[in-house]
């Protein structure tokens, strides 16, 4: 379990498609200092997808992806070189400062303007029409793992506004128009829906 809250962000330096065993895609993935106490088989959210560690050395950590992982979210569109935010698992104790973030993505949204203000940035989004029910006006949502307050919520269009800390520790700095994101929609509106 996670909070939405990014801890720092990671670098790919390696994506391995052809591996003899039973996973689609192994990517290793520089953590930095985020990499700090890790241990083999613990979970790290990498754009809010819960991953296994599954090899560790120095700051360097693999981790391995079946195809649901890549269907289902944007990690198997990533290239050597792509920045990914970085959220360690929830430990007993800790505060609980962004909400219930699973790292079970629902989906891919696509964004579709950015509105870069003094105190702010406004991001616009499309998500997939089966999620638009799960996302409400003044609801949560983790957009790339970040837990995020949505703004506005009308048919299958959404924004969220960042506040500058958030962008500068996040992969949202350098996000673009058009750019997919994974999306994850809050546990709590999917459990009182269904």
């Amino acid at each position: 379990m996670f909070t939405g809250i990014i801890v720092g962000t990671g670098k790919i330096t390696k994506i391995n498609k052809n591996t003899k065993n039973r996973s689609a895609i192994q990517v290793t993935i520089n953590l930095g200092k985020n990499s700090s106490g890790l241990k083999v088989g613990q979970s790290v959210a990498i754009n809010g997808v819960c991953l296994s560690a599954t090899k560790i050395s120095k700051s360097n950590c693999i981790f391995e992806m079946i195809d649901e992982t890549t269907k289902k979210t944007d990690l198997g569109n990533l290239k050597e070189g792509s920045t990914v935010n970085v959220e360690r698992s929830l430990k007993v104790g800790d505060r609980l400062e962004g909400h219930f973030v699973l790292g079970h993505v629902d989906g891919v949204a696509t964004i579709t303007k950015i509105e870069r203000r003094p105190k702010e940035v406004k991001i616009w989004f499309k998500i997939p029409k089966k999620l638009s029910k799960y996302v409400v006006k003044k609801g949560s949502i983790a957009l790339d793992g970040i837990s995020l307050t949505v703004v506005d919520a009308k048919n299958d269009v959404a924004s969220v506004c960042l506040i500058p800390h958030t962008v500068n520790v996040t992969n949202f700095k350098s996000r673009k128009v058009g750019d997919k994101v994974n999306i994850e929609t809050d546990i709590l509106g999917k459990y009182i829906l269904n």
